[in-house]
């Protein structure tokens, strides 16, 4: 089936639904999820979003807060461009119906929380689970409107453009080229369909399941970086990949975040036998940033053999602690953990990728009418390390942004420049009687990504995690063109083109800067490496 669009928004996270609530009414958008519509990273977010609203708080104060995280990688324009633009963006979500928690004083002021790297407290949020808030008020809205249809347990396949050539579904595109849409697989049906658009959106998230342990939910597997590459995109500093330091440590738990503001207000650190480490690391001690956090949450399993270190918060008020964090209280307390009473078991879990597809100040990636906002983007704002609740931020900034540009440059777009796109051609193609092959790739990447391309790097490990992955690449493929198409397999693909570009990024970078960590490279070259590692598709003629 093919479908004629104006919009296409491939992911339906706080960037993609901002995007799309804001072009609707210019013309009919699709938004296309691989799951429920509320299945995403933002509905997991936990902490908040940064921006500055307290008395003794400073745009320049949060620019070079957010400049010192990025560890001179930090786009500066950017930078000032997305921090000045956060009330705005906050404004525009509260009047959207976003309930963010309000301070204790009776003056309608929002409560800010203090995270690891701020400087001042700055982070707005709702309770302890921000991301929900946010996430079920923008999925209701854009259920009602008439101009936006939802199109739940859909997984796109590949972009289209406009010089591509079709050989069995084979895509290949020119470097300069024009982005026509999309084919997308119905899950439930396994029918490949035709997305036709003037502009297409990529806002599918992060690649954390490219990790053995993630904080991500199950659906993030890099998609739209994948294939913007494959599309023939730039992409940007794909080896700074965000280590959260705190993810729940239990059997029972499957990618719980312990939120940053537990440290923000006093949590400590501390190993098997009660001593509080961090200080050994840093001197902020407890509230140093993310990628000295989980490197110093590293260092200390390896030296003691230990499965988990402990955040404890005891010495808090427990109805502080209750009211402050009720959904982690609840959380750890269905698994047997009083937070009032005793620590938290907590490792390093893979989080956020600063890199992406790389794009302009509005969202622009370098093949016409595509676009990428949110963690499927590398804008230039988080640099070689993101500063805590800088990721909600960009997202509003940039889908904002990119919004505006569409809307701008709107009578300028050619209608039917896209005629007559290539259905997906299955030709050749069986039913799958070997998923073990899927099963067993996805387990192996995962696994050798967390061991060889993890906190801390090595020449020796990435040059065998760059072996692995050229093997299983070349299965993948065989497999891919021999049979038909599952949301499983497509996925697979997905990761195992991510945890290559991660390889490729940090083998180039022979430094150590912000979340990458090599110890054969243990320092910052700024003459070789102050700038973006930026990797494209070779062209196939």
């Amino acid at each position: 089936m093919e479908y004629k669009v104006d919009f296409l928004v491939i992911g339906s996270g706080i960037a993609g639904l901002s995007f799309a609530l804001k072009v609707a009414e210019y013309g009919q958008v699709a938004i296309v999820t691989k799951k429920g519509a509320m299945e995403t990273s933002t509905n997991y977010a936990q902490g908040g979003i940064a921006s500055v609203f307290g008395q003794y708080d400073s745009f320049d104060l949060h620019i070079q807060d957010t400049l010192k995280a990025g560890d001179g990688l930090c786009k500066n324009n950017v930078v000032e461009m997305v921090v000045k633009s956060g009330p705005e963006r906050i404004r525009e979500l509260m009047n959207w119906g976003i309930a963010f928690t309000q301070d204790s004083s009776g003056n309608l002021e929002l409560d800010l929380g203090l995270e690891g790297g701020h400087s001042q407290k700055r982070i707005v949020h709702a309770g302890d689970f921000t991301g929900h808030a946010i996430e079920q008020v923008l999925v209701d809205r854009a259920r009602e409107h008439a101009n936006i249809d939802i199109f739940e347990n859909c997984t796109a396949v590949d972009l289209i453009t406009c010089s591509m050539r079709m050989k069995r579904g084979i895509v290949t595109a020119a470097h300069e080229d024009v982005c026509c849409g999309a084919y997308v697989l119905d899950n439930e049906t396994n029918e490949v369909h035709t997305f036709q658009s003037k502009i297409t959106v990529l806002a599918t998230g992060g690649a954390g399941k490219v990790y053995l342990y993630t904080s991500n939910p199950d659906i993030a597997t890099g998609d739209g970086i994948a294939m913007a590459y494959r599309a023939g995109a730039l992409v940007a500093n794909l080896e700074f990949v965000q280590f959260h330091p705190t993810c729940l440590y239990h059997s029972e738990a499957k990618n719980f975040l312990i939120s940053e503001v537990v440290r923000g207000e006093d949590g400590v650190l501390i190993d098997s036998q009660g001593r509080a480490f961090m200080g050994d690391y840093d001197p902020k001690k407890d509230l140093a940033c993310r990628d000295v956090a989980a490197r110093a949450i590293d260092s200390e399993l390896k030296k003691s053999g230990d499965d988990c270190v402990f955040l404890d918060i005891t010495h808090k008020d427990p109805d502080f602690v209750r009211e402050r964090f009720p959904n982690i209280y609840q959380k750890c307390l269905s698994l047997g953990i009083d937070m009032t009473k005793e620590p938290i078991p907590v490792v390093p879990a893979a989080h956020y990728m600063c890199g992406g597809v790389l794009v302009d100040m509005d969202g622009r990636s370098d093949i016409d009418r595509l676009y990428a906002v949110g963690e499927t983007a590398c804008t230039g704002l988080h640099g070689a390390n993101r500063l805590a609740s800088n990721s909600l931020l960009e997202a509003a900034v940039y889908a904002h942004r990119a919004a505006g540009r569409v809307v701008k440059d709107s009578e300028s777009v050619i209608n039917e420049v896209c005629r007559d796109l290539p259905p997906w051609d299955p030709m050749g193609t069986s039913d799958s009687d070997e998923a073990i092959v899927v099963s067993h790739n996805w387990d192996e990447i995962r696994r050798f990504m967390w061991n060889y391309v993890g906190i801390v790097r090595s020449n020796k490990r990435l040059l065998r995690a760059r072996n692995r992955i050229e093997t299983i690449q070349q299965e993948i493929r065989q497999y891919y063109w021999d049979f038909k198409i599952t949301s499983d397999l497509i996925e697979l693909r997905n990761i195992a083109m991510l945890a290559e570009l991660i390889i490729q990024g940090a083998m180039l970078r022979k430094e150590s800067r912000g979340l990458h960590y090599n110890i054969q490279h243990l320092e910052k070259d700024d003459k070789l490496w102050l700038k973006d590692t930026i990797l494209r598709r070779p062209f196939v003629g």
